[in-house]
C-alpha cells in the first residue's frame, strides 16, 4: 500500500489540520501518518488556544516515520515558528523526502495575515525550495510575489514567478475571488486551468488542506502532477456537495462521501 505523511497543526474539531488530512489520505486510497506542529482548542467557530510542539519533538516524530513506514509523499500544512520549518526542512533532505505538497497557509482567503514576516521568510528560504508544488491561494500569491491579481493573467503570472523563483509546481487557488472555483496549474513552464463551478454551502472549512493532502495522495500512488490535481479537485468537490450540517459556524466538508463499506448516515 502507497503511503502518505501530513505534517500540521491537529484541528480539535476534526475539520482541518491533521485530522482532515488523514480522512482525506484514506479516502483516497493510501496509508496516512502525521507529524503534529501544534496542537489547537479548535471548533466551527474558532480557535481559542494553540500549544506549539518543541523543535526536538517533532524532529523526534520524523526520524520514528521515516526510519521506519517511508512515505510515498509529503504534505505539509501551517507550520507557525522558523524553528520548527528548519526542523523539518533538514529531515526531508536528510531522507530525501519526494513528492511534497506545500500548502504554504500565510493567509487566510479574506487576506488577514496568519503568521510573522520573518517565519515566512524562512519558509521561503528552506521549505520552498523543496516543494513539488505549492498551493497558495490568491492573497499568500501577492504576497510572495508582490503582484496585485485581478484577473486570470495575473494568476498566471504571479503563479509562473513563483515557479521560476523556486523551480518548482504552483498551483493557484482561484477560489470565489476571483474565477469562482477554478484553479491555476503552473506547470513545466505551462499554465493550466482546473475549472469548478462553485458550491452553495457554508460548509467549507477545511478545504485547503483537503485538496493539498489529496494531490499528496495521488502523487503518492504514482499519477502525474496534472491528473493528481484533477482528481484531487474533484474529491473535494464530492466532499462539499454531500455536505454536513455540523457545528454552530463554518462547518466541515463530509470527507467520508465515497466511503461504502460500513458507512451510513
Amino acid at each position: 500500500m502507497r503511503t502518505a505523511l501530513t505534517i500540521a497543526g491537529s484541528d480539535s474539531g476534526g475539520g482541518a489540520g491533521i485530522q482532515a488530512d488523514i480522512k482525506t489520505m484514506i479516502s483516497n486510497g493510501v496509508y496516512a501518518m502525521s507529524a503534529v506542529t501544534a496542537l489547537t482548542a479548535q471548533n466551527t467557530i474558532g480557535v481559542t488556544g494553540i500549544m506549539e510542539v518543541t523543535p526536538r519533538f517533532l524532529a523526534e516524530q520524523l526520524d520514528s516515520i521515516f526510519t521506519d513506514i517511508y512515505p510515498n509523499a509529503v504534505k505539509i500544512g501551517m507550520v507557525s515558528s522558523s524553528e520548527l520549518i528548519h526542523v523539518i526542512a533538514d529531515k526531508l533532505e536528510r531522507y530525501n523526502a519526494k513528492n511534497i505538497v506545500i500548502d504554504p497557509v500565510m493567509s487566510a482567503t479574506s487576506g488577514a495575515k496568519l503568521i510573522d514576516d520573518d517565519v515566512i521568510g524562512v519558509m521561503k528560504e528552506r521549505l520552498f525550495p523543496l516543494a513539488t508544488v505549492l498551493t497558495p491561494n490568491i492573497p499568500e500569491t501577492e504576497a510572495l510575489t508582490g503582484i496585485r491579481i485581478q484577473t486570470e493573467e495575473d494568476m498566471c503570472l504571479g503563479a509562473s514567478k513563483i515557479g521560476e523563483a523556486y523551480h518548482c509546481a504552483v498551483l493557484c487557488k482561484g477560489g470565489h475571488q476571483l474565477t469562482d472555483a477554478n484553479d491555476l496549474l503552473y506547470w513545466k513552464g505551462v499554465c493550466q486551468w482546473f475549472c469548478g463551478s462553485r458550491i452553495d454551502t457554508n460548509n467549507t472549512h477545511g478545504t485547503g488542506c483537503t485538496l493539498s493532502s489529496a494531490i499528496a495522495s495521488n502523487l503518492a500512488k504514482g499519477y502525474p502532477l496534472d491528473i493528481s490535481v484533477k482528481k484531487a479537485k474533484a474529491y473535494v468537490t464530492g466532499a462539499l456537495e454531500a455536505g454536513l450540517e455540523l457545528g454552530k459556524g463554518c462547518g466541515p466538508m463530509n470527507h467520508g462521501f465515497d466511503i461504502v463499506s460500513g458507512y451510513t448516515l
